[in-house]
């Protein structure tokens, strides 16, 4: 499977369009060798652990971005090879207790092998969706695409989500890779960019759902 992203600490590779929702997943490997992680755990897991090969049982975490079903639906055939904590945010929702899952807070940090995941809390998608940065990449799961938030259910999950982005992931270098749980990769320098088209123009006080920064 072909990077997406490296540095002399990770490698991160796409696997990408998996199950009934096109979700992305995300290996991220420590270059010296001493660790794995998993992002995200969609349905049609199998492609990742196919990717994976020997090394899922080198697997150190799973690291989930949010608790919608298409970013876990592959759980049960996660856990069939790899035996490693899943982690999720600490305020996330709807989660299954059955599953053993551990909390990640707001700045937390990860250690794979010589990597680090730096954890941020960016709700508004969900109450406890994160982030995870890693060297000059960070994973969204749904909270930042190409071209606007992730879908927001009402005007205040949609507020509460722009806080997110531009509190958090705007502040990151303009550089960094932003990599979401569906689709196509943008940088943050890019993000930027086509909010503050976005925030220069009125919006109907009720604004949610599919937003785009440069249509809404």
């Amino acid at each position: 499977m072909p990077q997406i992203y490296s540095d002399d600490d990770v490698t991160i590779e796409l696997l990408p369009a998996l199950g009934r929702m096109a979700n992305n997943s995300y290996i991220l490997r420590a270059a010296d060798g001493g660790g794995i992680a998993v992002v995200d755990v969609p349905e049609g897991f199998e492609a990742v652990l196919e990717a994976l090969g020997d090394d899922a049982a080198r697997v150190t975490h799973v690291l989930v971005t949010h608790s919608h079903f298409d970013h876990w639906g592959g759980y049960d055939v996660m856990r069939g090879t790899i035996a490693a904590p899943v982690f999720a945010g600490a305020e996330e929702t709807n989660l299954d207790e059955s599953r053993d899952i551990q909390s990640l807070t707001d700045g937390d940090e990860v250690a794979v092998g010589g990597a680090v995941v730096r954890v941020l809390h960016t709700p508004g998608h969900t109450p406890g969706s994160v982030s995870l940065v890693t060297g000059g990449a960070v994973l969204t799961g749904d909270t930042l695409f190409p071209g606007g938030p992730g879908h927001s259910r009402t005007n205040e999950a949609l507020q509460q989500e722009i806080v997110s982005i531009t509190t958090w992931l705007h502040t990151l270098p303009d550089g960094t890779l932003v990599l979401p749980g569906h689709g196509d990769t943008t940088t943050v320098g890019e993000s930027k960019a086509e909010y503050e088209v976005f925030a220069g123009k009125d919006h109907d006080p009720d604004l949610h759902g599919d937003v785009l920064w440069l249509e809404s």
